[in-house]
C-alpha cells in the first residue's frame, strides 16, 4: 500500500446527523456563541458529517482473512497511524501502533492489520482498551502469539487538566509473547533504528 493511499472507511448508517446538527447548534448557543454568524454558519452540519467518519469504526468489518501461506517466524507491522476519541472528554488522542505476531503457518495481509486498527480506533475509546482489543482479535485468528504496542498523544492532557504533553505507551501480549525472552527480542526489533544505507 502506498503511504498516501487512503483506507475506505465504511460509513456508519445508524448515525442521526440531523439530530446531532441540532444538538451542536444548541451547544454553540450555550457556550455563548452565535451559530448564525459568519464562520459558524454550517459548522453544526460539518461536525455531524465529521462524526460519521471519525466514529466509523463501529461499522468496519475487519475480518482478518488468512490469505497467504508463508514460512515466517515473526511478522512486525510498525508505525501504523491511528486517530481516536477519548471517551472521558471527547477529545482526540492519536499516535502509532506496532503489531508483532508469530503466525501458525499462514499470515495476514498487511492492509487487514491496518483496517483492524481503524476498526477499534475510530470510536469512543481509551488507549488501554484499544491496545487489548487489537491483541485479542489477532489472537483469536489462530496465531501463536501477538504483541501490540500503542504510543499515543492525548489532547485531554495537552489542552486541559495537567496540560502536559507526555507520550503514553500501552502494551498487550498474548500467547508465546508471554515469554519474556521472545517479547524482549521482538521489542528490540521494533525499537532498533534501521541502519543507514551505505553509499554505493
Amino acid at each position: 500500500m502506498q503511504p498516501d493511499e487512503k483506507i475506505n472507511i465504511e460509513k456508519v448508517d445508524t448515525i442521526h446527523k440531523e439530530k446531532i446538527e441540532k444538538l451542536l447548534r444548541q451547544l454553540l448557543i450555550e457556550i455563548g456563541e452565535n451559530p448564525d454568524r459568519e464562520g459558524l454558519i454550517g459548522t453544526p452540519a460539518r461536525m455531524a458529517e465529521m462524526y460519521e467518519e471519525i466514529f466509523g469504526g463501529y461499522k468496519i468489518n475487519s475480518e482478518l482473512d488468512v490469505s497467504f501461506t508463508e514460512a515466517a517466524e515473526t511478522i512486525i507491522a510498525k508505525d501504523i497511524q491511528f486517530y481516536s476519541m477519548c471517551e472521558h472528554h471527547m477529545l482526540p488522542f492519536f499516535g502509532k501502533i506496532h503489531i508483532a505476531y508469530v503466525p501458525a503457518g499462514k499470515v495476514f495481509g498487511i492492509s487487514k492489520l491496518i483496517r483492524l486498527v481503524e476498526k477499534y480506533a475510530r470510536r469512543m475509546q481509551i488507549q488501554e482498551r484499544l491496545t487489548k482489543e487489537i491483541a485479542d482479535e489477532v489472537m483469536r485468528r489462530g496465531v501463536k502469539g501477538v504483541l501490540v504496542i500503542a504510543e499515543g498523544e492525548h489532547l485531554c492532557m495537552k489542552m486541559r487538566g495537567v496540560r502536559n504533553g507526555s507520550l503514553i505507551l500501552t502494551e498487550a501480549h498474548r500467547g508465546i509473547m508471554e515469554q519474556k525472552e521472545i517479547r524482549e527480542h521482538v521489542l528490540s526489533l521494533i525499537y532498533t533504528s534501521k541502519p543507514e544505507l551505505q553509499a554505493m
